[in-house]
């Protein structure tokens, strides 16, 4: 029903009146869509950047889980030793280390 009386005042408008009426209803369906701050365009962006940074909380989550478990590995006087062998080259008194480079064999395959 109301959209037959809107038809009729239409009707009875003369046709600048419709196009006047046409033309802000464009423009204010452009403003909403596309120039408002509260606009789809803005929502759909801030969207996109919801999505990373709960990708980015996710990899900081099993980054920090992974440096956890290290650091209560680490709390073991031999898993200690160990890490500092491996990574920082310590080495007890009279002992020789012996460094085996890999990665040329590596190259050639």
């Amino acid at each position: 029903m109301p959209f037959r009386a809107f038809l009729n005042f239409l009707r009875r408008k003369n046709k600048t009146y419709v196009l006047s009426y046409i033309a802000i209803a464009f423009l204010f369906i452009i403003w909403i869509l596309f120039l408002d701050a509260n606009s789809w365009m803005t929502q759909r962006e801030l969207n996109l950047e919801i999505e990373k940074l709960e990708h980015q909380k996710k990899q900081l989550k099993k980054a920090i889980n992974r440096d956890q478990k290290m650091i209560n590995q680490l709390e073991d006087i031999d898993s200690l030793e160990r890490f500092a062998r491996e990574y920082y080259g310590h080495k007890k008194e009279n002992e020789k280390i012996f460094l085996i480079d890999t990665s040329s064999v590596d190259e050639e395959k």
